[in-house]
């Protein structure tokens, strides 16, 4: 009993045993100083969701997801707020649902809305703010981040609810945003998704680096480590790790503050941009004359990093020398750590600020962003464009006759001067190669669409055409070409065109736009309307399925339907009191383009040709087959005039009449369908054996230079006659000086293989209608001739 007594009390043996020092040496413990410091926010308002050409109605949803482009899909965005900004207009029958995060995968889903047209607007007015922690990376990110926007849909069914919406994934677009944007960035991201939806979102995304409200105060060694009197050599070794550790802290501290330094700089530069542009004033001057200067005293900072300074000890004041941070490596610690406290709070500071001044002004904001990143987008788009200028001649000429005396120097140009269009070729492919060289902006947002695989992506060679002097017999009469480096000598009507517009500010014209069959041409006006969304679009559809007809039937048909749709448009809009002017623009691929020029040549277009702006030619065969050098594609036409005889294939092969002068083609040339335009582009590419190179860029080839037949001097006169009515002035403006550019585009064909359709030439010209990359590059590279 007495036994379990002195057990219960801890009396027994062993307890009487004297307790000894453990021989082991003591090591050093050091607690991880510093773990998440700081975080990426990136603030992405969604304005708008405007349904430019969607085929299936039903209910559309946006997700949004975020994460680091050198991570394995597990370090992702997190969504830590979400905001609207505005109350939406939507009815109950357009709209159900709430937005909502899904916690599997950190993404931010939208409401769900209901898209029922073309050309259908819905207010999103959102805002939802992802967080990227920032532990991998010392103060600043090393490693681009990735925003996806993923379009989810769901097909409409009666009674839904949004809980049984079970939406799917059908189109995704993403971007990329360098390490040097995510220090902090304010810009318009339009989201397009692909050519199947098209779609535009109106989305800005900004961005800044933060204090992680995870901060921790660094721990510090205790006295009874410190104390190495009674240490031994092992643990000496395990100190002095310690140290090293404390010291690899120090500089961690440093690149911390420096990056919240350098977000804090930008912010504040971007503020204050953005307040002028939209003329409100953002009043931080109290803040920016005391930012600086920063109290370092012993005052206590609790375990978060949130405390408040004690006004009662001592401050000692510093002011930052920014273009130097020697001075952060004399500081200490604790003094660093306080630095980081009280710029991670002037940063949450400016940053809500910010926010709470865009919402007031988001309209504004974004138009003002938008206009940059247009400016910006031609920039970086001159990447896959080359500029040039050529002459063009008064007339084209037979030299056949006057270059026989030199022959000797024609054999030796000949090999450069025979196959023009493989010369274009070469020009874009070497240029092609030479885009690995090139550096990419790397302060903005970068859209994987076109950056994803920046050698894929179409090359276009733009020529701005000029009028030449009269030229004499001994005179080549080839184009003389001049390279210029910078492409703003291209732009040389953009003043006139600025102050033309100022000078008419007042009035509102109203543009009609009238393109091929609705399908063919869709991504050609999907970009136009882009650019002007107040346009009126024609998508014809007479001549569907009576393309092996008379070209004068087909574009009789074209006339009437373009001057009842221009009556529809006229008489509204003059109810309306709305309409000032009109400007009347044509697009068309292929034969099309000989089906417009046949409609603007009949009777019916008189009242209208003056109201004519704009032509845009995709591989228009203007000037017929004539000298046609694919032989595989020639046999085929051949065969076709044998087997079905149709009128059109005699028409382009100018065969319509034994007297080239009485043909289609010869007498079409001579009808004024070009003069009336203020602005002519015509897009060819040497790639496309469907249509002959020359005929689609309206200029001379090197066997009709050298034709003294019939056939020779025939061809010379219909192309003299179509350059005479662009080189000579605009009817209705003839101060005005006529915009005429060859575009040729050279498109990535290693994505089709050796097949059929690459062999005959036929990928080339389908690209046209499938591809919209060369488009967007021309036309909002010259927005004034689309508007």
């Amino acid at each position: 009993m007495l036994h379990r007594l002195r057990w219960l009390i801890g009396l027994s043996k062993r307890s009487r045993q004297a307790k000894t020092l453990d021989a082991k040496p003591y090591i050093a413990k050091v607690k991880p100083v510093l773990m998440v410091d700081t975080v990426q926010e990136i603030a992405i308002y969604i304005h708008r969701f405007h349904n430019l050409d969607l085929f299936q109605q039903g209910w559309y949803q946006i997700k949004i997801t975020m994460r680091w482009e050198d991570g394995d899909n597990v370090t992702r965005g997190i969504p830590s707020r979400v905001v609207q900004y505005e109350a939406t207009e939507s009815g109950s029958n357009d709209s159900y649902g709430v937005w909502r995060i899904v916690d599997k995968d950190n993404s931010f889903l939208t409401q769900p809305f209901r898209i029922k047209y073309a050309r259908q607007d819905i207010r999103l007015c959102m805002m939802i703010s992802f967080t990227l922690p920032l532990e991998r990376y010392e103060g600043s990110a090393t490693s681009a981040a990735i925003l996806k926007f993923e379009l989810m849909y769901a097909p409409s069914v009666d009674n839904a609810s949004a809980k049984h919406l079970d939406a799917s994934s059908v189109a995704v677009h993403e971007f990329r945003i360098p390490p040097k944007a995510l220090t902090g960035l304010h810009s318009y991201c339009p989201v397009h998704f692909d050519t199947l939806h098209a779609v535009l979102v109106d989305v800005s995304v900004h961005i800044s680096v933060l204090k992680s409200a995870a901060y921790k105060r660094p721990a510090r060694l205790s006295s009874g480590v410190s104390n190495s009197k009674n240490v031994s050599g092992s643990s000496a070794q395990s100190f002095k790790k310690a140290l090293g550790l404390l010291a690899s802290a120090d500089k961690k501290l440093v690149s911390f503050v420096k990056a919240l330094l350098g977000a804090r700089g930008i912010l504040l530069e971007e503020m204050q941009r953005l307040s002028k542009a939209v003329g409100q004033t953002i009043d931080l001057s109290d803040f920016v004359s005391n930012m600086n200067n920063i109290p370092l005293s012993n005052s206590t900072i609790n375990g978060s990093g949130q405390g408040k300074e004690q006004n009662s000890l001592e401050k000692l004041n510093i002011t930052f020398d920014l273009a130097s941070d020697d001075w952060l490596h004399e500081l200490s610690k604790d003094h660093l750590s306080r630095i980081f406290h009280l710029l991670g709070t002037q940063l949450h500071h400016l940053w809500n600020t910010f926010l709470g001044f865009h919402r007031d002004n988001h309209t504004k904001i974004l138009e003002y962003l938008r206009d940059i990143w247009t400016k910006d987008r031609r920039a970086e788009w001159s990447i896959w464009m080359v500029y040039s200028k050529v002459e063009m001649p008064h007339h084209f000429i037979n030299s056949g006759m006057t270059d026989i005396l030199n022959q000797s120097a024609h054999k030796r140009a000949s090999g450069v001067l025979n196959e023009p269009a493989q010369i274009a070729a070469t020009r874009a492919e070497l240029h092609r190669r030479s885009i690995a060289q090139m550096r990419i902006n790397n302060r903005s947002i970068q859209d994987m669409h076109i950056l994803g695989d920046p050698m894929r992506v179409p090359i276009v060679i733009i020529e701005r055409v000029l009028n030449a002097p009269r030229r004499t017999l001994s005179d080549n009469s080839y184009l003389r070409h001049m390279d210029l480096l910078d492409s703003s000598l291209l732009n040389g009507h953009k003043d006139e065109a600025e102050k033309t517009k100022a000078t008419n500010s007042h009035q509102s014209a109203r543009e009609l736009k009238i393109v091929g069959h609705h399908l063919d041409l869709r991504l050609v006006r999907n970009q136009w309307l882009l650019i002007d969304p107040k346009i009126e679009f024609l998508m014809s559809e007479v001549n569907e399925e009576k393309t092996h007809g008379d070209f004068r039937e087909m574009g009789q048909r074209l006339a009437q339907e373009v001057v009842s749709f221009l009556k529809r448009k006229k008489d509204r809009y003059a109810r309306q009191g709305h309409l000032k002017s009109i400007k009347l623009s044509f697009v068309g691929h292929s034969i099309g383009n000989v089906i417009i020029r046949t409609a603007i040549a009949d009777s019916l277009m008189e009242p209208y040709r003056r109201f004519l702006h704009t032509y845009l030619s995709l591989s228009g065969p203007h000037l017929g087959y004539l000298y046609s050098t694919n032989s595989l594609f020639n046999s085929g036409l051949w065969l076709l005039k044998k087997l079905k005889s149709t009128q059109v294939i005699h028409q382009l092969t100018l065969t319509d009449d034994p007297d080239l002068r009485h043909t289609f083609f010869y007498k079409l040339c001579k009808q004024k369908t070009l003069e009336n335009f203020k602005n002519i582009i015509l897009l060819s590419s040497p790639q496309d054996g469907y249509v002959p190179y020359h005929s689609a860029r309206i200029e001379s080839c090197q066997p009709a230079s050298f034709d003294s037949s019939k056939k020779g001097v025939a061809f010379l006169e219909m192309l003299n006659n179509c350059l005479d009515q662009i080189r000579g002035p605009v009817p209705e403006a003839p101060h005005q000086q006529r915009v005429f550019m060859r575009c040729d585009v050279n498109f990535d064909m290693t994505v089709y293989g050796r097949n059929l359709n690459s062999f005959i030439g036929r990928a080339a010209h389908i690209e046209f209608l499938e591809s919209d990359i060369f488009a967007r590059f021309i036309m909002w590279s010259f927005q004034d001739l689309f508007r």
